[in-house]
């Protein structure tokens, strides 16, 4: 098995190789539509190919769930969900704000058994924050040790956000009014652990190769991520059960999770 540290050392060096020479200096023809207002580059490209090339010379039997790979194969979707062992790649998280010159963006991974994020890397090269979590082992950032802390006593003043421009300012019983995230999970996460947040709604469109790093590092962290049907969150299983639409709700613990997922 490849240790922890080596994984990050080659997130962080396909980074600084495909990511950041991008970085405010991509042309038009550099930037696609996959959908409408869903962008794709040629960084994304790039650094998927190398993370997942070598990943699985790494785990030659473990399934690779990249974004990229699924817009062009879906079933590998499929083959993820069935796996014991795979690998998410998210090769540049936030690509919008990667392409408007924005530094919050990220390059994610995360290795998954049997359906449970058990290691995870998120690196933010503008913002040089390496954040590392393995299952029971806990939660690091940039070597330092991470701790959520508990949430105000008073619901009306937690900060809940989200991603979801058309849910902006929407009201969950007494809490206030939603805001917007930083658009990019691999800077959401982050800043609910560290307390700029209390909580994180996502819509149904919650991929795991999204939610498998920052769920663990949260976790791991004192967090708590589940679904909006009240569900733990797990990368392995669907979020969508008997044709009812679930999304992500990440807290900054389970009892701010219980309060806010029976408002929804």
């Amino acid at each position: 098995m490849l240790d922890t540290h080596t994984v990050l050392d080659l997130v962080k060096e396909v980074a600084e190789k495909v990511v950041n020479p991008r970085f405010r200096d991509l042309s038009r023809a550099q930037v696609d539509e996959k959908g409408p207002g869903d962008l794709v580059t040629v960084a994304d490209r790039e650094s998927e190919k190398l993370l997942t090339r070598f990943l699985r010379a790494a785990y030659p039997d473990a399934v690779v769930l990249g974004e990229e790979a699924y817009a062009s194969r879906p079933e590998v979707m499929a083959q993820f969900h069935a796996a014991d062992h795979a690998f998410t790649v998210d090769p540049v998280d936030g690509t919008k704000n990667f392409v408007n010159g924005s530094p919050d963006h990220a390059v994610m991974v995360a290795e998954v058994r049997d359906g449970e994020s058990v290691r995870a890397w998120i690196w933010q090269p503008q913002h040089e924050r390496a954040y590392v979590a393995e299952r029971g082992a806990g939660a690091w950032c940039n070597g330092e040790r991470l701790t959520r802390s508990t949430p105000p006593d008073d619901p009306a003043s937690w900060r809940g956000v989200t991603s979801r421009w058309r849910w902006l300012g929407r009201t969950l019983g007494e809490l206030s009014p939603l805001k917007l995230s930083w658009v990019c999970c691999g800077v959401d996460y982050p800043h609910l652990i560290e307390g700029d947040a209390d909580f994180l709604l996502y819509g149904r469109r919650a991929n795991p190769w999204d939610h498998a790093p920052g769920s663990l590092l949260l976790t791991e962290s004192g967090g708590y991520a589940g679904t909006h049907d009240g569900r733990r969150y797990r990368p392995g299983d669907p979020l969508d059960v008997d044709g009812r639409p679930a999304g992500v709700l990440a807290a900054a613990d389970r009892a701010t999770y219980e309060r806010v997922v029976g408002l929804l």
